[in-house]
């Protein structure tokens, strides 16, 4: 199996691609923002690049997941399908939670802002009101999608693989149904960077016995797929943006807590880093020494600092991985002083 994170920019976008008894097969989860497919200059990205290479290997995409709303995880996957109009042959099968599914599992009115555009002859896409093709529409009428809820408890066997879903749960479902509003300045919003920091005083910080873990209040971020995905008898564990209570909550339901841990081979850091997504708790269940990171820390002040200082907390020997090279813009000497035993590396295929 290789697992490659694509440069996606402040975004997600990952591919998965192995073996199924000697057919070979392609999971691709969320797309990026747009550019990482085209800039509007017609810069060619990574996932244009992978999508070229698995249309001339003859291949498909098997499994298209889509975690959530959001324009860094579904823009690039939007622009593929405008842009390109064979797309819907190369796509076997797709994971998403729409929102005219969610109203009709909670037997409520729909939210129109939850309504995706394939917006035509355009040069960005984004959850909002364009002249174009229904997203739900396109994956009915091209017989990519049964409409299913992916959500939290599921099990799936599929591709010779075992996905265990972790987020979102009713709850986060809910509540994108009932309060989401389409992003209106999202590339301008975030927090602003905390790499002038000691790893060691974050670390100090959250050891005093006041310090409060604040948790992510994003609604989009909630609805997350968030899974365990088994492969040979290892798990790799993928969270996309997914708050880390419902993580919690979703391994515990799997059986896993602080006591019996699981192992998993690698961990995509949920939300880019960010402080509000990596919780002691969800550290406590989870036993990697590998953590991921997607982003080219140029949006949002992500990843922080403080959550790789919270990773190297409870795990000192962690091995950290960007899919950018941010090794000398997020640590200082002082930093390889005080916490001599992680290690950082810039590797974006496992």
């Amino acid at each position: 199996m290789k697992i490659k994170f694509l440069k996606a920019f402040n975004g997600d976008s990952i591919l998965i691609s192995f073996l199924e008894k000697e057919i070979p097969r392609n999971i691709l989860i969320d797309g990026g923002i747009g550019d990482t497919y085209k800039t509007t200059s017609n810069v060619k990205g990574d996932l244009y690049e992978v999508i070229e290479k698995i249309r001339e290997e003859k291949q498909f995409i098997d499994l298209l997941v889509l975690t959530h709303f959001d324009d860094d995880h579904i823009g690039g996957i939007l622009r593929w399908l405008n842009k390109d109009k064979e797309a819907v042959s190369l796509i076997k099968k797709v994971w998403f939670n729409s929102g005219k599914e969610i109203a009709k599992k909670f037997k409520s009115k729909e939210n129109k802002d939850l309504d995706i555009e394939i917006a035509e002859e355009i040069g960005d896409f984004h959850t909002s009101p364009k002249q174009g093709i229904k997203f739900e529409k396109y994956l009915r009428d091209n017989h990519l999608w049964e409409g299913k809820i992916i959500d939290q408890g599921l099990t799936c066997d599929l591709l010779g693989l075992k996905f265990k879903i972790l987020s979102p749960n009713d709850d986060k479902l809910d509540k994108l149904l009932m309060l989401y509003e389409k992003q209106k300045d999202y590339f301008t919003t975030g927090g602003e960077y905390d790499f002038q920091t000691l790893l060691k005083e974050f670390i100090d910080e959250e050891s005093q016995s006041g310090f409060k873990f604040q948790e992510d209040n994003s609604i989009a971020n909630g609805s997350s797929i968030a899974f365990i995905m088994e492969y040979e008898n290892k798990n790799f564990l993928f969270l996309a943006d997914a708050h880390p209570s419902i993580v919690v909550e979703g391994l515990n339901k799997f059986g896993y807590n602080k006591d019996h841990q699981l192992n998993a081979e690698l961990m995509k850091v949920s939300h880019h880093g960010s402080m509000y997504n990596t919780s002691k708790e969800l550290l406590e269940i989870v036993k990697t020494n590998k953590y991921l990171f997607s982003s080219n820390a140029t949006k949002h002040g992500l990843p922080n600092k403080r959550t790789i200082a919270r990773i190297i907390k409870d795990n000192p020997d962690a091995f950290i991985y960007f899919n950018y090279d941010l090794k000398d813009t997020i640590f200082s000497a002082q930093d390889w002083n005080d916490c001599s035993n992680f290690r950082s590396i810039m590797q974006n295929e496992f």
